[in-house]
C-alpha cells in the first residue's frame, strides 16, 4: 500500500497559528521535507518534533521527486512544509503533488496559515471575487503582465519583497492608475504587523519614508465596472 503525501502549512510569523493536526502529522510522518531546513529546524524543535528534515526546494525538487515517490510507494508517509505558510503557494510543492497524483498516491493538504487570505480580508477591498497573482515576473514579461491586469475587474493579490515594493507601486501607478485603491500588508501575524490602505500613490508615499522589512502582500482593487456594463451583464442570461 502506498503512503500518503501531506502538505502541512506552517505559521507565517506567529507560532500560535500552528494547528494541532499539523503537529500530529509532522510527528507521525516517516519523512519531513522542508524548503529550508535551517528555517524549519527551530519550528520543529519548538513543537517537540524530534525529526530531521530533508531539503526540498525549487533548485532540487525535480531531482528529489523521484526518490520521494519511491518512499511513498514503499508505504512511507511524507510531510512537506515550506518556510512559512502553505506549500505550493508561491513555494515548492506543485511538481511533487502532480507527480504523486500521477502515481496514484493520495495527497492531503491541511488547512492552515497563508499570507494572502488575511491580507485580502484586512484590505477592505472586495473579496467576493479575486485573483491571486503571486510574484510578478522580475524582468521578462513584467510589463506585458501589468498591461493585461489593467483591465482586471477582480481584486488582485501580489506577493513582493521589500526591496522591490516601491518600484512595483510605481509601476501600478503607471499601468493601473495613481488613484487605484490598494493595501499593503507586511509582517503579518508578527509584532510589527502593518497594513497601509489608500491609493497606490498614497501608499508609495508612505513607504518612501519608512524602512521596509518583512514579506509583503499587496492587494489592488480591480478596474471599476461601468454602470452600463453591470446592467448589460445583469440581463445577459435572461431569455
Amino acid at each position: 500500500m502506498n503512503g500518503k503525501l501531506y502538505l502541512v502549512p506552517t505559521p507565517i510569523g506567529n507560532l500560535e497559528d500552528m494547528t494541532f493536526r499539523a503537529i500530529r502529522i509532522l510527528k507521525e510522518a516517516d519523512v519531513i521535507l522542508a524548503e529550508d531546513t535551517r528555517t524549519s529546524a527551530p519550528m520543529l524543535k519548538h513543537f517537540g518534533i524530534d525529526k530531521k528534515a530533508y531539503s526540498h526546494h525549487q533548485h532540487n525538487e525535480h531531482k528529489a521527486t523521484t526518490e520521494i515517490i519511491k518512499f511513498l510507494k514503499e508505504g512511507k508517509n511524507v510531510a512537506l512544509v515550506s518556510d512559512a505558510g502553505t506549500p505550493a503557494i508561491s513555494d515548492p510543492g506543485f511538481f511533487l503533488v502532480r507527480e504523486a497524483l500521477k502515481n496514484n498516491i493520495e495527497v492531503n493538504c491541511l488547512p492552515g496559515a497563508t499570507a494572502f487570505v488575511p491580507a485580502l480580508v484586512n484590505s477592505g477591498l472586495p473579496s467576493d471575487q479575486f485573483v491571486f497573482e503571486g510574484f510578478l515576473p522580475v524582468k521578462k514579461g513584467r510589463q506585458t503582465r501589468l498591461k493585461l491586469l489593467a483591465d482586471e475587474e477582480r481584486t488582485m493579490i501580489f506577493y513582493e519583497s521589500p526591496h522591490r515594493l516601491l518600484k512595483t507601486l510605481e509601476e501600478f501607478a503607471e499601468f493601473l492608475g495613481e488613484d487605484r485603491q490598494a493595501s499593503v500588508s507586511r509582517e503579518l501575524t508578527k509584532i510589527y504587523e502593518e497594513t497601509v490602505r489608500g491609493t497606490v500613490l498614497e501608499i508609495k508615499s508612505h513607504f518612501e519614508n519608512n524602512i521596509l522589512k518583512g514579506e509583503i502582500v499587496i492587494c489592488v482593487a480591480g478596474k471599476e465596472v461601468s454602470k452600463e456594463k453591470v446592467k448589460k451583464n445583469k440581463f445577459a442570461d435572461i431569455d
